[in-house]
């Protein structure tokens, strides 16, 4: 790819990138949110045209007129957020578009022993191909697309954060695929916030700046302080902000979790959280993290134990009563659960609170607008423009959005799970300097995160959660990341 431009209105996403990926290898894509990494390879799908530059596949100079022509062509790829069909099959997801079919007629059964087959290679051949793929976790369906990706015999895969949802020996497997794929002449594109993936799976890397190419050809092994030079402009010395002094004040609980459960998810699960606190929950994928925090809110119903926000109890099941009691979640899939895409940021940021901007039926736009561009400033959310399309914001800035609702709204309660997915390391460090003014500001926080430094770097106080029950309760600076991980691979408490 050379010379890529790509313009949307009022936005020059790509402006003159340079690509080259040569067969066998594994070439990294970094840069921030909104550095044009994701217009880039939907141009490489064919989803978007390029209004300048020119593509060349296998020396010919050619034209990726559709995501079908490019998948004819060899060019698969898996997006980050996950584009299956909730109500079909597993197996009907990996052969959308290229059927097994005969005569007109589709051959399910044909078409179920080659997913078992390709789901087999992935290492993970229990889920069954006629399963909805909606009721699969997200674990789950990112395999599906994997899965999907093989099936196109493809001689090129982007891989968009393909190891966000999965657990480390999931990891292991895609990347001993990735290494069987390679060996065979395949190339991959590889998107990473992980810098420690691209070290271990990549032998190039190009860099992406505000929709330019500001490095290309590095060595995988390049110092991350030189990446993150190169992607943010500036040198980043440190990660997480310096916390001069605590926030927590331990007279005032605000919430209360007694002996939680749902069966054959999470059991016994007790906690407190005080105002200015950020508790960390740590644990494998799959652990029930997620499921207690939606279980909080009301998105779940508790089959036994009970919520206290305030010494009130909550009700069971009950979104509304969480979300009036002070409670709000940035969950882990915000596009799919926390964002209506098709809308403004200004509609999505008061979605919590429209009973605040209306009058006799009528919404009052005019201090919808005006409370929207008040909260963005304050969170630093780029553009700060309510008006603009929720969808072309940087992941980071949607974070951001979904944190605004709540705040927005007036909750004192947040819970945030997996608040930095997808999300580079530069919008990383403004996110987690966010969530230490709000703590300061005296809001309590419960955090989910897979990854262990970015716990024991936020948290005050550290839940270590394994097969849905709590092993371990500590202060964030008496745990190390091996004892975390000793924990919850092991079930060993320290």
């Amino acid at each position: 790819m050379t010379g890529i431009v790509k313009t949307f209105p009022g936005v020059r996403a790509l402006d003159g990138v340079d690509l080259q990926v040569q067969a066998g290898e594994v070439h990294c894509l970094l840069g921030q949110n909104g550095a044009g990494k994701s217009t880039l390879i939907k141009v490489l799908a064919g989803a978007h045209q390029p209004d300048e530059g020119e593509i060349h596949w296998l020396g010919q100079k050619t034209t990726l007129s559709s995501p079908v022509a490019a998948l004819r062509m060899g060019v698969a790829t898996m997006y980050q957020e996950l584009d299956l069909i909730p109500g079909l099959s597993v197996a009907d997801n990996i052969f959308l578009g290229h059927e097994r079919a005969r005569f007109g007629f589709t051959r399910d059964r044909r078409a179920r022993h080659e997913a078992t087959a390709l789901l087999k290679r992935l290492g993970h051949a229990e889920i069954p191909p006629d399963r909805e793929v909606g009721r699969l976790s997200a674990a789950g369906q990112q395999l599906v697309s994997m899965a999907r990706a093989l099936a196109h015999d493809a001689r090129l895969i982007v891989m968009d954060e393909p190891t966000a949802a999965l657990a480390a020996d999931e990891v292991d497997n895609l990347f001993r695929i990735v290494e069987e794929l390679t060996e065979e002449g395949v190339a991959v594109v590889y998107i990473s916030h992980r810098l420690e993936e691209i070290r271990r799976i990549g032998h190039r890397v190009t860099v992406l700046k505000d929709g330019r190419t500001v490095a290309t050809g590095l060595p995988a092994d390049t110092p991350t302080s030189e990446l993150v030079a190169l992607m943010s402009g500036k040198r980043v010395e440190t990660v997480y902000p310096v916390r001069e002094e605590s926030t927590v004040d331990e007279s005032r609980e605000v919430l209360r979790v007694e002996r939680l459960g749902r069966d054959d998810e999470f059991a016994d699960v007790t906690f407190t959280v005080h105002a200015g606190e950020i508790l960390g929950i740590a644990g494998l994928v799959g652990a029930g993290r997620s499921e207690i925090l939606e279980t909080i809110f009301g998105a779940r119903r508790a089959h036994e134990g009970k919520v206290f926000v305030n010494g009130k109890r909550l009700r069971a099941g009950d979104v509304k009563a969480a979300v009036e009691a002070g409670i709000g979640l940035a969950p882990e899939e915000r596009k799919s659960q926390a964002l209506l895409m098709d809308m403004s940021v200004a509609d999505n940021v008061t979605l919590a609170s429209l009973a605040k901007y209306s009058s006799y039926g009528f919404t009052e736009n005019g201090k919808e607008l005006k409370d929207s561009r008040a909260m963005l400033e304050d969170l630093d959310l780029r553009p700060p423009d309510p008006r603009r399309g929720i969808r072309t914001l940087s992941g980071g800035n949607q974070q951001k959005a979904v944190v605004a609702r709540w705040l927005v709204h007036g909750s004192r309660i947040l819970l945030l799970d997996e608040p930095t997915r997808g999300v580079d390391v530069g919008a990383r460090a403004e996110l987690y300097r966010l969530i230490r003014e709000l703590a300061a500001d005296g809001v309590a926080i419960v955090m989910v995160s897979s990854e262990m430094p970015e716990v024991l770097g936020l948290a005050d106080r550290v839940l270590v959660v394994r097969e849905g029950r709590v092993i371990h309760e500590a202060p964030a600076d008496q745990l190390t990341e091996a004892d975390v991980l000793d924990m919850v691979m092991e079930g060993s408490a320290a």
